[in-house]
């Protein structure tokens, strides 16, 4: 059985590291030392590429080339921190800000190291507020101990760290909203380019490196114990430790911290298999934005990578694994996802404002029991149309659910046709709303 490597989810087997002595005491706030004391910017830079560590915030891109992007002369850059947990059966980056904040901050001061920045903003969700109080009083600490503010352990380089509470918006997860929302601008995503890297793109419209929680923090392990022990870890493409958040219709839910190419099979087994000995039936690799997976054999022996999930035809994203079984109505979980993203669309792309009204209103009919024929062959259409068309990926997010569910569940969008999913639903209880 596949057993955790803790790199991330330390409080898991050292109690009370989030209090500031426990952490120092188990090698805290060495890596920023050793940065400052025996690396330049371009060495902590290199470092990060050739450890080959990737956003684990959704999209897999090398953390150490977007760091590289920056302009090395221009005289004012950001590091934004991107806390805005918002997707559904994501909760990873909360369990590090509350049990292990400090290899946050220490990630995230080590980033501002490498590309000389100004400041530091942590973008945290809307509902994070008392987790953005703690944040706070961890970072009054650093500035007391010189690891934070003016004159960083004396190397004569300066920045302040800030914490930023957003307003509950699914859409200010994506980096370019999230930079408008931290400048006091309507949450809504920009036209690129130019990108958050460069001049005009990011923070302010200043050069500005945005990483998320989890990526930031494998930074301190990195500098600790160099790339190439990094690289031991997980598989060539997709190295290091991965937090699955595991959750829906699994026995024992939570975060489980394995590396990277741990078969789902075997992630399935470590959290305790299906509740109540059902058969699980499908897999959301990605929370609602990641295409749907049947739990064939063949997916339940994948490897969690970057690379082997999209060749199942979806995503890992931020791997919040929400599981359903064997009586979990698709059509009526497709419902409920494209009733998340019509209400979380910004309505800034008409594609997406029009398209996800859309959606939501033909699921209406199918759901129902008054759809016909030609309203389910008009969602695969609505869905294909709305593709790639607009500024940002929720567009895109919005009609995964759609598609997949058609591609590996058609019989039961059949059984709505014919009455039987109709009848069948109307004997559940009547979910809350969203």
């Amino acid at each position: 059985m596949v057993e955790e490597r803790l790199i991330l989810l330390r409080d898991k087997e050292i109690p009370d590291i989030n209090n500031y002595d426990v952490y120092v005491k188990n090698g805290g706030f060495d890596a920023l030392r050793k940065c400052v004391s025996d690396h330049s910017p371009a060495d902590v830079i290199q470092i990060v590429i050739d450890s080959n560590l990737r956003g684990r915030g959704g999209a897999g891109f090398s953390t150490g080339r977007k760091w590289s992007f920056i302009p090395k002369d221009h005289p004012v850059k950001y590091v934004a921190v991107n806390a805005d947990e918002s997707e559904p059966g994501t909760f990873k980056d909360r369990q590090i800000l509350e049990n292990n904040p400090y290899q946050l901050l220490e990630g995230s001061l080590i980033c501002a190291y490498s590309i000389q920045a100004t400041a530091i903003y942590i973008y945290c969700r809307g509902e994070f507020w008392d987790l953005a109080h703690d944040l706070e009083a961890c970072i009054e600490k650093l500035h007391k101990e010189n690891l934070a503010g003016e004159n960083i352990l004396g190397s004569g380089w300066s920045c302040p760290i800030y914490v930023h509470l957003g307003a509950g918006a699914y859409i200010c997860g994506e980096e370019s909203a999230m930079l408008s929302s931290l400048q006091g601008l309507l949450g809504q995503p920009r036209v690129r380019p130019p990108f958050p890297t460069q001049v005009g793109g990011g923070l302010y419209y200043e050069p500005t490196v945005v990483n998320n929680v989890e990526t930031l923090a494998n930074v301190p392990w990195i500098i600790n114990n160099g790339a190439d022990a990094y690289l031991a870890i997980g598989t060539p493409e997709s190295p290091g430790t991965k937090i699955f958040c595991m959750s829906g219709h699994i026995q024992n839910p939570g975060n489980y911290e394995v590396p990277l190419g741990t078969t789902i099979g075997d992630l399935i087994e470590l959290a305790g298999g299906g509740q109540n000995g059902k058969k699980l039936k499908a897999l959301l690799p990605s929370g609602a934005s990641g295409p749907v997976l049947p739990l064939t054999d063949e997916v339940l022996n994948a490897p969690c990578t970057y690379e082997a999930l999209a060749s199942l035809g979806s995503t890992l994203g931020s791997a919040s694994f929400i599981f359903m079984d064997e009586d979990t109505d698709m059509v009526w979980a497709t419902h409920r996802m494209m009733e998340f993203f019509k209400h979380e669309s910004c309505g800034k792309c008409t594609p997406c404002r029009e398209g996800t009204h859309w959606l939501k209103a033909l699921m209406d009919r199918v759901l129902a029991g008054d759809a016909t024929e030609s309203d389910v062959e008009r969602l695969e259409v609505v869905s294909i149309q709305m593709a790639g068309k607009s500024l940002c990926a929720l567009n895109d997010f919005a009609i995964n659910p759609v598609l997949s569910t058609l591609k590996h569940f058609r019989s039961e969008y059949d059984a709505y046709l014919n009455g039987e999913g109709a009848k069948a639903a109307s004997k559940k209880p009547v979910p809350a709303k969203a």
